[in-house]
């Protein structure tokens, strides 16, 4: 189907909100008015440049506060439709949007708003325009699809439809199954926002909080399925009013909601995309780092050990069991401090991974390597975290693995020699930009056809921080999105490896011994918890001293430590016996460590 967007979803000038609608993949945009007004180009100079750039103008809106208001005032209103129907013969555009009144003189007689629509419907047709109405959410006596469809249906026409809005619908709680009372044809027009499930007044919501479908919590899927049933042949349109949005670079975000379209697509039926190849596995994650010593240290007190270097880069593999780190010392990682750049994500079609990739907008990265070096797909997050796709019990496929060779001599013991016990990659936790949160969610359930868990916000010492998990179905990949309150903090917003081990108390302990930190945890955590949990004799003791933090929920029990920050990055050692969670309760307390860490560090 064809898609397209309002002007009003994107950041910038009305020339950049066009280049970014176009180049993110859009057939048509929405101009909104305000954006015109403001716009040092003239119509004409408008719709050359939507032409220039393969973009149709789908719709001019709003026109605001036309029927049901006095005889003068609708006099006026008319005046005015004439001047803005000229200059939408100018610009291009054929269909106008209507909103519901909310003017205060506007008076509830559903005829009285029939015959002036209808007036006004007679004088757009004389420019060749079509009128669609939209009943607002909040209008002062049309606040529902069905009311104002009763109106467009008594004014009976042919210039004069509906428009149907998911926010305005779904937010009232209005069941979209009516929708197949009203004639293809006379829905001139789809909008489409999702939006968070809030408690608030719905014209702030409306204001403030829509996002791209996908991303809220409304079944923005069901209600288009409702509105092709009844044969709407016209374009996929997103109008979002979001303040993150709004302020984001429009690239991105243009590229972000015509994903959002692209999958809305998929789930309604409409599009076949290549089918998702959910990843069964991490197979590595990659540190960068300008100097490899501090890093090395962590990881030698966590029991891994120097197994392999890479062939042409000056790559190091640390492995522990089936946990792997590889550590980057390139010219880049020297311009970027030391922090999480890429993950390795297992897959059983690593070409049908990236296919999907690409087909949902996911830049495909280039890849400098030698010829003998293994052919790995990758793709960028949102974050510009790098994700490789590498072959998982496919030997007939190229093994990145083998792009390592040994050079130590066939020894593992110099470093690392006591283990940890750690046994796997737990999960990795990835901070995103403020304004790349939600476009993250998305991306990860949709490229990557992860589940999203649902978003929860805890508690730092400068406000609030937002988590969001990712997962396969057993676990075996797990992704915890985070945005905190204090972007210039760099302890808070640091990325974190989490590693798997059966024993978190004995690891600690091997740690500290091999002259690894621990993140101190206050004595009044340890208080708090004697108050709402029961353990065995010394057993609290044993986590005081080693700073081990300590959750259960209904399927087991979380036990877990930090170290100290190297650069961008730390770690946790963690020990799962049946819990499903990420200690998101211990979490206020982790960052309040950290801010305290890192203040002494610094002084």
């Amino acid at each position: 189907m064809r898609t397209s967007i309002a002007t009003v979803s994107l950041s910038g000038s009305l020339t950049e909100k066009l280049t970014a609608a176009s180049r993110a993949g859009f057939d048509g945009v929405e101009i909104f008015e305000n954006d015109l007004l403001a716009s040092p180009l003239g119509p004409e100079e408008v719709r050359a440049r939507c032409a220039d750039l393969g973009l149709s103008i789908d719709l001019y809106q709003p026109m605001r506060d036309i029927e049901a208001v006095p005889a003068e005032e609708f006099a006026r209103n008319l005046r005015r439709a004439r001047h803005k129907f000229e200059l939408m013969r100018r610009l291009g555009a054929d269909t106008v949007l209507v909103c519901s009144s909310v003017h205060p003189l506007a008076v509830d007689d559903d005829a009285l708003a029939a015959d002036h629509l209808r007036q006004l419907a007679d004088v757009a047709q004389e420019f060749g325009i079509r009128v669609a109405y939209e009943a607002l959410a909040w209008g002062r006596h049309v606040n529902t699809y069905g009311h104002a469809w009763r109106i467009v249906e008594a004014a009976d026409h042919p210039s004069l439809g509906t428009c149907l809005d998911s926010f305005h619908i779904l937010s009232r709680g209005s069941d979209p199954k009516g929708i197949a009372e009203i004639p293809g044809e006379k829905i001139f027009f789809l909008q489409l926002a999702d939006a968070p499930l809030l408690a608030m007044d719905v014209l702030q919501w409306s204001r403030h909080y829509r996002c791209f479908p996908g991303q809220g919590g409304f079944d923005v899927a069901g209600l288009v399925r409702n509105v092709l049933d009844t044969g709407y042949d016209g374009p996929l349109s997103l109008e979002v009013f979001n303040d993150v949005f709004r302020q984001a670079e429009a690239g991105p975000t243009a590229v972000d909601a015509h994903r959002s379209l692209l999958v809305l697509q998929e789930t309604v039926g409409v599009a076949t995309p290549p089918a998702p190849v959910v990843p069964t596995g991490v197979a590595f994650a990659e540190l960068v780092t300008p100097d490899a010593e501090p890093v090395a240290a962590v990881l030698g007190a966590l029991g891994f050990s120097r197994t392999a270097r890479h062939r042409t880069k000056p790559v190091d593999l640390w492995q522990q069991g089936e946990a792997r780190i590889l550590v980057n010392t390139s010219g880049a990682a020297r311009r970027t401090g030391t922090g999480l750049a890429a993950i390795g994500l297992e897959s059983p079609d690593p070409a049908g991974a990236a296919r999907r990739a690409e087909a949902l907008l996911a830049p495909v990265l280039p890849r400098r390597r030698a010829v003998e070096d293994a052919p790995l797909d990758a793709v960028a997050a949102p974050d510009g975290t790098e994700l490789f796709f590498c072959a998982a019990d496919r030997p007939e496929l190229p093994d990145w693995r083998a792009d390592f060779a040994d050079d130590t001599g066939g020894s593992h013991d110099t470093v690392g020699s006591h283990g940890t016990g750690v046994h796997r990659i737990d999960h990795l936790a990835l901070s995103q930009p403020w304004h790349h949160f939600d476009e993250a969610a998305l991306f990860h359930r949709s490229v990557l056809g992860l589940h999203a868990q649902e978003s929860v916000d805890v508690a730092d010492p400068y406000g609030l921080m937002r988590s969001r998990a990712v997962t396969n179905a057993d676990g075996s990949v797990r992704i915890a999105l985070g945005v905190g309150a204090a972007p210039t903090d760099d302890t808070v917003h640091a990325q974190h490896i989490a590693l798997a081990t059966s024993d978190v108390v004995a690891a600690a302990r091997r740690f500290r011994e091999a002259g690894g930190r621990l993140l101190p945890i206050p004595v009044n955590y340890y208080d708090d918890l004697a108050a709402r949990h029961e353990f065995a004799d010394g057993e609290l003791e044993t986590y005081r001293e080693l700073g081990i933090l300590y959750d259960r929920d209904a399927h087991g029990e979380f036990r877990h430590c930090y170290t100290m920050t190297v650069g961008h990055v730390f770690f946790e050692l963690v020990q799962r016996d049946g819990y499903r969670g990420y200690g998101a309760q211990n979490a206020p307390v982790r960052l309040a460590a950290q801010h305290t860490a890192r203040a002494v560090i610094g002084g």
